[in-house]
C-alpha cells in the first residue's frame, strides 16, 4: 500500500536527507488520479525499502501542494535528498514513473 502524505509528515518524509521519494498529488473527485492509484500501489511495493511512494490527498492538504505549485492532478513529484529533481504531469503507463524512479536510485 502507497505511503500517505499529509502536510505535517512530507518535511520528515518526502524531505529527508539520503532518501528517495515519489509523491502522487491527487484527489478523490480525479478520475485518472484513482485511475493511477494502483500503479502507486505497485511501486509502493516494489520499491519498499528502497523509496517512500505514496499519495498526498490535494483537498486535504492545501500546504504541500501550494507550495509545490500544484495546479494539475494528478502530479507526481520526484524527490532525492530533500530536493525536487523530476515532476510528471498526468496518469501515466507504470513504466514511465518506474523508469524515472530507477533513475534516482
Amino acid at each position: 500500500m502507497a505511503f500517505e502524505f499529509t502536510d505535517s509528515n512530507f518535511g520528515t518524509t518526502a524531505l529527508s536527507a539520503g532518501s528517495v521519494a515519489v509523491v502522487d498529488f491527487w484527489a478523490e473527485w480525479c478520475g485518472p488520479c484513482r485511475a493511477l492509484t494502483p500503479v502507486i500501489n505497485d511501486l509502493a511495493k516494489e520499491y519498499e525499502g528502497k523509496a517512500v511512494v505514496g499519495k498526498l490527498n490535494v483537498d486535504e492538504n492545501p500546504n504541500v501542494s501550494t507550495e509545490y505549485g500544484i495546479t494539475s492532478i494528478p502530479a507526481i513529484l520526484f524527490f532525492k535528498n530533500g530536493q525536487l529533481v523530476d515532476k510528471q504531469i498526468g496518469a501515466v503507463p507504470k513504466a514511465v514513473l518506474d523508469k524515472k524512479l530507477k533513475a534516482l536510485l
